[in-house]
């Protein structure tokens, strides 16, 4: 397999490429965000797919929406509580040219801590895939999880 297609981890597709299920999975999601159903359940049985499937695709498909305003996007990391990993996250986030909005870490729990982090991706930053790349590369990052994206 080519190498770059292995380095890439983001993809954007016309919605006609995208299997049904995919796009069920999202629209359940915005009937639970806009609060018009209050159970996973309900909203799978109103799209038409099974709460295994929501599960399994939840996290790994989001609208694509390009707006010249820029983007945010709030990732958690689990991340070891060591001296100076969160201050390397933030200088990459900025570096990367991308503007913190929010923070909150756990206490750190057997030497592990969790971050949440919100940012507002500019138009002028770098590609949001080249910011995540970065953050999961550093040393003592154990995991990268996108929460939202808007």
């Amino acid at each position: 397999m080519n190498n770059k297609l292995e380095e890439d981890k983001y993809f954007i597709v016309k919605k006609k490429a995208v299997p049904e299920v995919l796009l069920k999975v999202v629209e359940a999601k915005h009937l639970l965000d806009s609060e018009k159903v209050i159970t996973v359940q309900e909203a799978t049985d109103t799209v038409g797919i099974s709460r295994s499937s929501f599960y399994k695709y939840k996290d790994d498909i989001f609208p694509f929406h390009d707006n010249s305003r820029g983007k945010t996007i709030t990732f958690m990391l689990q991340m070891d509580d060591e001296p100076g990993l969160l201050s390397r996250v933030l200088n990459l986030v900025a570096q990367n040219g991308a503007n913190i909005l929010t923070i909150h870490q756990s206490i750190p729990v057997n030497g592990i801590a969790m971050v949440t982090i919100s940012v507002e991706v500019l138009p002028s930053s770098v590609s949001l895939s080249a910011l995540i790349d970065a953050v999961e590369g550093l040393d003592g990052i154990h995991y990268l999880k996108i929460l939202a994206r808007e």
